[in-house]
């Protein structure tokens, strides 16, 4: 009987093989990379125009 304290150490998992990636997989993940940027894009062009017309003014009178 050997006196180990603490927790053995898990084995380490073995690396994954990067896959082979084929035309449709490709075109897929272009696809999705250009759909982020278009909503990166709109998103960013709302947060800089602010509300159209200006919201609710005021007139100053009492």
């Amino acid at each position: 009987m050997s006196r180990q304290g603490g927790k053995l150490k898990p084995l380490k998992a073995p690396k994954k093989d990067k896959k082979d990636i084929d035309e449709d997989d490709a075109a897929f993940q272009a696809k999705k990379k250009q759909e982020e940027a278009a909503v990166k894009a709109a998103r960013d062009k709302a947060l800089k125009g602010g509300a159209p017309g200006g919201g609710i003014k005021k007139s100053g009178k009492k």
